[in-house]
């Protein structure tokens, strides 16, 4: 069991290392520190469960959440990490893609973070900050390596939007 429980942080490391693939090139290299309150895992299932003021940390990434909850793939990869807030706070993600480039921000009630498609969904009161923009709704999608964004607002449970997504565009400099 000691053993399988060595694996399963190993792979969850490994994981969360490949988060880093596009962004600074230390961070791929750089220690992943967690700090939670609690710590379960459960080596058949394939998962982790961190709980209690979850704090990630790996080169420039950073997450903050009240809980997260790591999934392994078939492959024995991490395949999903999903972060929740709690307690009125959103579960917040931060990256630097590059040397050069601003902080990309996130915040939802929830973050789910796709591994193998390199997609971050933010989920209720979502929220993503990138290069200067603002996006805001029900549901916001980034892709990591495309720095795509979708959003959408919310409906309620008659189908209906219950609001719209904003977005602040801020103009870039022209290149010289």
């Amino acid at each position: 069991m000691r053993r399988e429980l060595g694996q399963l942080l190993v792979l969850t490391t490994l994981g969360i290392a490949s988060f880093s693939a596009n962004a600074l090139e230390s961070d791929a290299s750089a220690p992943i520190e967690i700090a939670a309150d609690q710590l379960e895992i459960d080596d058949r299932q394939g998962t982790a469960v961190y709980t209690g003021g979850v704090d990630m940390q790996q080169g420039s990434m950073h997450l903050k959440a009240a809980r997260v909850d790591i999934q392994r793939a078939d492959n024995g990869q991490v395949g999903q990490v999903t972060a929740k807030g709690g307690g009125g706070e959103r579960a917040y993600l931060e990256q630097k893609p590059g040397p050069d480039e601003d902080l990309v921000k996130g915040w939802g009630d929830t973050v789910v973070y796709h591994a193998a498609e390199r997609r971050v969904e933010l989920i209720g009161h979502a929220e993503l900050h990138q290069s200067g923009d603002t996006f805001d709704g029900a549901y916001v999608e980034y892709y990591l390596d495309s720095r795509r964004v979708q959003a959408r607002a919310g409906q309620d449970s008659e189908g209906n939007s219950d609001g719209r997504v904003r977005m602040t565009l801020t103009p870039r400099e022209p290149s010289q």
